[in-house]
């Protein structure tokens, strides 16, 4: 048997970080032709069935990755390597029942759900995404367990292969249909009148309306069948390189407990961050429904105040009277498609964290506790400080380029990604402190700040978007009074538990000094660029990201904000490390 592959704390992040992007890329190059293809109005059905779809997926599997990378990683470090095989098997037989319970629930509430938010024909597209839980809860019991062997490889691939099947399918299936479909209506068009899926249209605009719903529907088939090749991918995976334990390691393992044992050791550990996850999925799930539902209140009590607002946005998208909540949604989903970026890239160290500081605290090696903790928090800050600030100085220019069709929407869009711009490194280090807090055993902290800090939300939310004179901005502002309750209780415990003195300089004022460097560089190499010599927007946006990328790994260099020990768990860290030493550029 194979000798068992394991990857450092940066190396593991590297390689989720790596499958990240490219699975962020292609949910890019996915979600924009999507939305240029169905139009808003279709990917607001796309987003409502998706926007369910995830608590509901979410709620499914919490905790279970979790409990079996932590356990597998514990009974490495005890010498239990046939108890980390039986876990895995437990494991397994729990994901495929939560799992068809989710698909199951998800299919029960299409319908009503969709009367409830005012949205009847969503229920295609919730009925076609259900199978994707079962399908995404079977890939997490291999995920977790090779994490826990700190083997992060198989996960990352499953990732990408997922991603470019909805790409390929997702796009090629919804423009087939909505190609033949259209060139139907053309065909069948008398005096301006046909049958379009049923309905009877007057205009191509009337046809095109007929169409999103089913629309969406094809191009959420490709999340479904995504699910289902990265769940294949993963069983071939695990048959071709099996447990990955060495001969010896076996040999000289205790025979492996009970699967009862096992599953009570699962249970205990899911069961705190499946509640967890309960609350913050019934809080988003209240969270998509209140967004939907007070904007409609703003809309139907100041319909003046908004319609003024956006008028020219309004103008140039068509957007009727009767769809304006709609327009506003979608648009605050195409913000957080941006702005969730960094977090997601951030939160691969949390899941590379949880089996390196889980070993850690078992052995009570107090050293390789204190390295993690802090390679773990400064990383997250070096690299969610300046892609944040980078994305508040240029939240307009980003939203162009990557919207450009649908450039109506920015005047709406890039205050409030402005806004989230500045507080992105709150989201994206508040997943990995919670993941470092439940590989410490201290799984009731993350319950109790998710509960505080979801009731605020769901209160703010009711107050601010039903405000006319704020509506749909009052979603960011209830999202980051949030992270400020959660971040806030979690990390003191973090401390306090641990009992790590922080180095403020390294992980907080370094990283924030030099991403300072990178927003105010790539703020002013847009203007020089784009206002004073008339260059294109979209080239300028991308080279004032270069630029401040540039300013920022300049400053960083020169103030010495990197560490060694976050250098040295790089490939050939060491060799790294010592070349960065010679010039005096290691914190």
């Amino acid at each position: 048997m194979a000798e068992r592959k394991k990857q450092s704390l940066l190396t593991g992040a590297g390689v989720l970080a790596i499958a990240t992007v490219i699975v962020k890329i292609i949910g890019a190059v996915y979600k924009i032709p999507l939305t240029n293809l169905i139009g808003m109005e279709g990917y607001a059905y796309f987003t409502g069935a998706y926007d369910i779809y995830v608590p509901i997926y979410s709620i499914s599997m919490a905790g279970l990755p979790i409990a079996v990378s932590k356990l597998v990683s514990q009974n490495i470090e005890l010498g239990r390597a046939r108890n980390a095989e039986r876990i895995f098997g437990v494991s397994r037989k729990l994901f495929f029942l939560v799992g068809l319970f989710g698909t199951v629930l998800l299919a029960a509430i299409a319908v009503p759900y969709s009367r409830m938010v005012d949205s009847p024909q969503n229920y295609i597209s919730m009925l076609v995404v259900s199978p994707c839980i079962v399908f995404c809860c079977m890939m997490s019991s291999f995920r977790g367990y090779y994490e826990g062997l700190k083997n992060m490889t198989p996960t990352g691939i499953s990732q990408v292969i997922e991603a470019a099947v909805k790409l390929v399918f997702g796009l090629a299936a919804t423009w087939i249909f909505v190609s033949s479909v259209i060139k139907n209506y053309e065909r069948t068009n008398v005096d301006g009148v046909a049958v379009v899926l049923g309905m009877n249209v007057s205009n191509r605009a009337g046809a095109l309306r007929a169409i999103y719903p089913y629309a969406a529907a094809v191009a959420i088939l490709g999340v479904t069948l995504g699910s289902l090749i990265g769940y294949l991918y993963l069983f071939i995976y695990y048959k071709r390189h099996g447990f990955g334990f060495t001969r010896e390691e076996l040999v000289n393992s205790p025979p492996a407990e009970k699967d009862s044992v096992l599953r009570k050791q699962i249970i205990s550990i899911a069961a705190p961050v499946a509640l967890s996850s309960l609350i913050v999925n019934i809080s988003n799930m209240i969270d998509t429904t209140m967004i939907r539902t007070r904007l409609s209140r703003a809309v139907e009590v100041g319909l003046d105040v908004i319609r003024n607002m956006y008028s020219d946005s309004f103008i140039a998208a068509g957007t009727t009277d009767d769809k304006i909540a709609d327009y506003l949604y979608a648009t605050h989903a195409s913000v957080l498609n941006v702005k969730n970026l960094i977090p997601t890239i951030v939160m691969t160290l949390g899941i590379s964290a949880i089996p390196m500081l889980s070993a850690a605290w078992t052995a009570r090696n107090k050293r390789e506790v204190r390295k993690t903790v802090h390679s773990t928090l400064r990383v997250s800050m070096m690299i969610s400080l300046p892609a944040g600030l980078g994305i508040a100085a240029l939240s307009a220019p980003i939203l162009d380029l990557l919207y450009h069709s649908e450039s109506h929407m920015i005047p709406i869009g890039a205050p409030m990604l402005k806004v989230y711009g500045f507080g992105i490194f709150m989201f994206a280090v508040a997943s990995p402190i919670t993941n470092m807090l439940q590989a410490v055993g201290r799984l009731d902290v993350p319950l109790k700040s998710v509960a505080i800090g979801s009731l605020v939300k769901i209160i703010l939310n009711f107050f601010l978007i039903g405000n006319p004179k704020i509506n749909i901005n009052g979603a960011v502002w209830s999202t980051i009074v949030c992270y400020i309750i959660m971040l806030s209780i979690n990390f003191v415990a973090l401390i306090r538990v641990t009992k790590i003195k922080i180095n403020v300089l390294s992980v907080f004022i370094k990283p924030f000094v030099a991403a300072a460097a990178c927003g105010v560089a790539a703020y002013f190499s847009y203007i020089v660029l784009a206002d004073k010599l008339g260059i294109s927007p979209r080239f300028s946006t991308l080279v004032s990201v270069c630029v401040g990328g540039v300013f920022y790994a300049a400053t960083l260099l020169l103030i010495k904000g990197i560490a060694k020990d976050d250098v040295e768990m790089l490939p050939k860290g060491e060799k790294i490390a010592k070349a960065l030493a010679k010039f005096g550029l290691l914190g």
